[in-house]
């Protein structure tokens, strides 16, 4: 089976799915560093879809500039906040995964066993 992990290295969430990806047998793994290489906004969209949530249950608003941009979960319309997370991929919460079985915002990281 193949998994997607747009993954950051200083989130402890983030650390603990990969750790429980790279041990699931059959797993072939792509881990991408989503703040070094952000999704398109169309990919983005597209994760957000496929795991049957919108972009406000999307936004990381602690540890991110969405408060001083004006993007609260409430305010913004979902293309406004699609807009602002392709430019400022610091606005994802994350970790999101990818697999044959779907996509899931993996917090806590044991919803990625739901893919698995």
């Amino acid at each position: 089976m193949k998994a997607t992990i747009w993954h950051n290295p200083n989130c402890g969430t983030s650390r603990k799915t990969l750790a429980i990806l790279e041990e699931a047998p059959g797993v072939e793994l792509t881990v991408i560093e989503y703040l070094k290489n952000p999704p398109i906004r169309a990919k983005l969209k597209q994760l957000f879809d496929d795991a049957g949530m919108t972009p406000q249950e999307g936004l990381r608003v602690r540890g991110s500039p969405a408060e001083e941009l004006g993007l609260t979960k409430d305010d913004a319309t979902a293309d406004q906040l699609l807009d602002a997370m392709a430019r400022e991929p610091m606005l994802i919460n994350r970790p999101l995964v990818e697999t044959d079985k779907g996509v899931r915002l993996c917090r806590p990281q044991e919803i990625v066993q739901e893919i698995l």
